[in-house]
């Protein structure tokens, strides 16, 4: 349970990495790390359920993008 655990938020941090390190706008960039960052907290503090993962990345992605205004 734990590796499995691990891995997603491995997962989760890498494609995060990944999507921010191409040519995005800062607004794009801050959207995609609030999705990461409110995936991982949905994942986290729900026990890695599908519904506070998807939940939290578009808490997150929404945050992230009202950040940039």
């Amino acid at each position: 349970m734990l590796v499995n655990r691990s891995f997603k938020i491995s997962v989760v941090l890498l494609l995060t990495l990944s999507v921010t390190a191409c040519g995005m706008s800062h607004r794009g960039r801050n959207t995609a790390i609030g999705a990461g960052v409110g995936a991982l907290g949905g994942a986290v503090l729900t026990g890695g359920s599908t519904f506070g993962t998807l939940g939290g990345a578009a808490i997150g992605g929404i945050i992230g993008h009202q950040v940039s205004r």
